[in-house]
């Protein structure tokens, strides 16, 4: 299960947050969070793979807080699940970065972006499929949470399409995306899900 963060308050003010620290959850985010768990509800989970940013920890403490003692999942967080490092464009507001020369890249040709004084969105898909891999490699339901540019740049590759197409994946906060791993290719069952439950 591909999960990202619930609506931050970088997300309300349209500010491009990146790695900045304290970025909680918006009021319409916290909401999300306490809905998310009741549509996680019934799921075994094995282990949370999570990026290390406040904002996903947020996102599923009202999960974890529904589970037993008994049945709590491992906690593993991951950097490879981080958000993008922005660089120079981190605390930007999104207004402005639409005219940026190199907002035309990010749009047409993320493969050939790297964020000033940041990491390029190839890099991005890189780390991501490695924790994706890592994940697999445990029994068990997986959960990663992360953030909207890093779990694109997954469903971009697993389902075979050039990085450059990612901008045509929506995946909105709070949102659910699950694969299926057989043990040797993933499949993309659910896309992007806001509000069905997980267990259905």
């Amino acid at each position: 299960l591909l999960i990202r963060h619930a609506h931050s308050v970088a997300n309300d003010r349209g500010v491009l947050a990146g790695r900045s620290k304290g970025v909680v959850l918006s009021q319409h985010g916290r909401k999300q969070a306490i809905e998310l768990a009741e549509r996680l509800r019934g799921v075994d989970v094995s282990s949370i793979h999570i990026s290390p940013l406040e904002r996903c920890h947020l996102t599923m403490a009202p999960f974890l807080d529904s589970i037993t003692p008994a049945k709590k999942p491992k906690i593993l967080i991951s950097e490879d699940l981080s958000e993008v490092d922005y660089g120079s464009w981190t605390g930007k507001k999104l207004s402005s970065l639409y005219r940026h020369k190199l907002w035309k890249t990010v749009q047409n040709r993320p493969s050939a972006m790297y964020f000033p004084d940041g990491e390029g969105l190839a890099n991005v898909q890189v780390r991501a499929m490695r924790a994706l891999h890592n994940a697999s490699a445990t029994k068990g339901n997986q959960i990663l949470v992360s953030h909207g540019d890093v779990i694109k740049s997954i469903v971009s590759a697993v389902l075979g399409t050039h990085l450059d197409n990612f901008q045509k994946i929506i995946i909105d906060p709070a949102s659910v995306t699950v694969l299926d791993f057989d043990g040797t290719d993933f499949r993309v069952i659910t896309l992007n899900s806001t509000t069905a439950s997980v267990s259905e």
